[in-house]
């Protein structure tokens, strides 16, 4: 029977599927991956004295609960009466019991009848700052002017050089263990090579420095703001006893760990590789030599005996290292976004995995271009090897991602329609570049099968060379020609390696693909860092472009109907608002759901917020009483200062069904 080749356009296609897979995941996790959890930041429960409390005597204290645990200082809670002083004794009470998450400070005694404004500030469990404000009176009501402090907890130039250590962590970390990922995985004889021992070194060095300034910087990060406290020994003790402060030094306990990998690898691993290489290659020559016998059979066991030693100590770093990286990634987990919200059992391995990747597949590839620069031998199944490994890589991101998405992200509208949204979009157009500029390294990746290895070789001439040139050289005792001679020196051993780098053109048009590629995967962290601070899709409004352009007379009732849709059954319908009268100080809500077809719709839950982003005030939480159906009110509303207030009206329709609508309206 006559086999029949398939057409080359049939092969074409075959051959472009993994590609095209490769393509769709990587845009899929560019899309889902950077979703910013703000619902796992922690929020004002509760209050006591309540927001628009009017108490009869003056508390002793103030108190404020919260969702989840946060870090406070003594200034984190301020009360102002109604001039504007500071009426609290500015020492922080922790008076946190099981589940309850509270906080409180001490007030002066002896405080007159008014309105009394209390602003806080903290930092979250998953390390963001959080901040809020809300009034209460003592015998009645008063006019009040509060300056709120200008100062953001998490901040200023601590807060700069909190965000620096930070990002220069995830670098360390990403270079650290992608590094001995490619040695271990793709090159093994890139254990004994210089350049990349140099580059994993550094970033052990880069990502243990970057960990100790965040556990120096974390207590003025979430207090003062102020770098001389970062030698409070008593802040740094009540730092240790928080999560984050855990995590940073369970992190420094598993770099030491790692320093004894990083010492093995390029130690008796390094030595026991490079023996078994030679051993391979002696049992080689002499295999094509006549006169095999009994120097044949030493070779072979010499050889056996010195690969047999080389894979177990790879199969020892192997484990080791996988434990090791696999808990440094822990205690980013287990101190941000995954450990909080919904299914933390299930965020945490997924986010393990998620960092795993990213450093698989950027750390290779920064190794990958520091070998093809200077190491012009590196074989060419080495470089195959990595291709496998990025494209597993990114297909564990493709998966984690969606599910952080499904798990964080808000709605797809929000795309086009928030500042989030748009970055978002930039963040895809990078990752599509970046898999347009790895298609052309598999391309060249391709041609290194059908090339010699003519590199390789010149580069272990130029070994032999080295290692039979004289060890003496003479020094003129005049340090200026000696420098000078040195500089030549330098000069003609660059040239040589350029010679040697430039012999082979698809090493050369490797090297600059993936150097594109490394340029374009700096750019990308540098958008997915923005996002990390701004604003998520969820909070934006959906169904409708904002219009923060809204006004109201003072002392007159504000009336605002925005649209909404849920996405579920029965979602849609629309909300009216009214604050009455509308001005600084007290005020009554009421709040109006409507259908389609403006008939009352009685929803499970309405929540309203007010937030004051000119002096950062709020968001401050309101829950109004149904009244009846499709009508919920409030009273005692306290607005504390004049100026453009937003107003997000959250609706749930059902258990899983839930929008927020917002607008901007003019107080005072």
């Amino acid at each position: 029977m006559t086999a029949i080749a398939p057409s080359p356009a049939r092969v074409r296609v075959t051959a472009l599927l993994p590609r095209l897979t490769l393509v769709l995941a990587a845009l899929l996790a560019a899309l889902f991956t950077a979703a910013g959890p703000a619902s796992a930041h922690a929020a004002l429960t509760a209050s006591d004295p309540q927001d628009g409390a009017v108490v009869a005597t003056a508390p002793a204290q103030v108190t404020l609960s919260f969702s989840e645990q946060v870090a406070m200082g003594d200034d984190s809670i301020r009360v102002m009466d109604p001039q504007g002083k500071r009426v609290d004794t500015g020492e922080l009470r922790d008076m946190c019991s099981g589940t309850t998450i509270r906080y409180g400070t001490a007030l002066h005694s002896g405080l007159p009848d008014g309105t009394y404004t209390v602003a806080w500030q903290a930092v979250s469990a998953d390390s963001h700052p959080v901040s809020g404000a809300f009034t209460f009176s003592i015998g009645s009501p008063s006019a009040t002017s509060v300056a709120l402090p200008t100062e953001q907890v998490g901040g200023g130039p601590v807060g700069i050089a909190y965000d620096i250590a930070r990002y220069a962590a995830y670098a360390g970390f990403t270079v650290l263990v992608g590094g001995a990922a490619f040695i271990l995985l793709c090159w093994r004889r890139g254990a004994s090579q210089r350049p990349l021992q140099k580059l994993i070194v550094r970033a052990w060095v880069t990502l243990t420095a970057a960990t100790l300034a965040m556990l120096v910087l974390r207590t003025p990060y979430t207090g003062s703001g102020k770098f001389a406290d970062a030698l409070d020994l008593n802040g740094l003790k009540a730092v240790l006893e928080t999560k984050t402060g855990a995590s940073l030094v369970s992190r420094l306990l598993l770099l030491g760990a790692a320093a004894l990998f990083i010492a093995v690898l390029f130690g008796a691993y390094a030595r026991k590789a490079a023996e078994a290489e030679e051993a391979a290659e002696t049992a080689k020559r002499k295999g094509k030599a006549k006169g095999r016998g009994a120097d044949k059979e030493a070779g072979t066991d010499k050889e056996a005996g010195a690969g047999k030693e080389a894979n177990d100590l790879l199969f020892g770093l192997g484990i080791g290292g996988t434990v090791v990286a696999g808990g440094i990634a822990a205690t980013w987990a287990l101190s941000e976004h995954a450990s909080t919200g919904i299914q933390p059992g299930i965020a945490m391995p997924a986010d393990i995995l998620h960092l795993l990747a990213v450093a698989a597949w950027l750390g290779g590839l920064t190794a990958l271009l520091v070998a093809l620069h200077k190491v012009p031998g590196i074989e060419r199944e080495a470089v195959q090897r990595f291709s496998r490994v990025a494209f597993v890589s990114v297909l564990v991101l493709a998966v984690t991602g969606v599910y952080q998405s499904w798990r964080q992200l808000g709605s797809w509208s929000a795309l086009t329609g928030t500042s989030y949204g748009q970055l978002l979009l930039v963040k895809v157009g990078l990752v599509a570049v970046l898999v347009g500029i790895a298609y052309v390294s598999r391309s060249w990746t391709a041609r290194l099968t059908d090339a010699p290895g003519k590199p390789a070789k010149i580069a272990r001439q130029r070994d032999v060379s080295r290692e039979t040139s004289p060890a003496a050289v003479t020094v003129p005792e005049d340090p200026k020609r000696a420098a000078q001679l040195a500089r030549q020196r330098a000069a003609r051993e660059n040239a040589r390696e350029k010679q040697v780098r430039d012999a082979d053109p698809a090493r050369a048009g490797l090297r600059r693909s993936v150097l594109a590629e490394a340029g374009i995967a700096v750019a990308l962290l540098a958008v997915t860092t923005v996002l990390t601070s701004t604003e998520p899709g969820r909070t934006a409004e959906r169904a409708s472009v904002r219009d923060s352009a809204a006004t109201a007379v003072p002392n007159r009732a504000i009336k605002i109907t925005l649209p909404f849709d849920t996405g579920g059954q029965n979602g849609k319908g629309s909300v009216r608002v009214e604050v009455d009268p509308g001005r600084v100080g007290a005020n009554s809500l009421h709040v109006w759901i409507d259908d389609p077809q403006g008939q009352p719709l009685d929803v499970p839950e309405i929540k309203v917020s007010f937030t004051l982003p000119a002096k950062d005030i709020g968001p401050l939480p309101l829950l109004p009483e149904r009244a009846a159906p499709g009508h919920w009110s409030a009273s005692g509303v306290q607005l504390p200062l004049a100026g453009e207030w937003r107003i997000d009206v959250t609706v749930r329709t059902s258990d899983i069904d839930q929008t927020t609508v917002q607008k901007n309206v003019k107080i005072g």
